[in-house]
């Protein structure tokens, strides 16, 4: 018998992927098709969508679990530690957004 690590799928790049809004327990789903930001906009999330282009920093909103795929040109380093660009960024998990 042999022991193998469980390993837990992640999204390809353009995939589906899910935002967790942690204040109104509700779970979004963004499809291959739509940006993180057209689907918090729909669910009534105040952010203002800027350039829509990941260069302003307008959008960026903040996460506290997730793995992010940054496509933006406006957060360092350390931003993306916290924040994302939904414009134009996705994930490979679920994201969740506290605030």
């Amino acid at each position: 018998m042999s022991s193998k690590a469980i390993v837990t799928p992640q999204a390809p790049d353009g995939a589906t992927f899910e935002i967790y809004l942690a204040w109104s327990d509700c779970t979004l789903k963004v499809e291959a098709n739509q940006t993180a930001l057209q689907v918090l906009l729909e669910a009534g999330v105040a952010i203002s969508p800027g350039c829509l282009t990941g260069g302003c920093g307008e959008c960026a909103t903040a996460y506290v679990e997730g793995d992010m795929i940054h496509k933006d040109t406006c957060l360092n380093a350390a931003d993306r530690q916290r924040l994302f660009c939904p414009c134009v960024s996705r994930a490979r998990t679920r994201i969740v957004i506290a605030e």
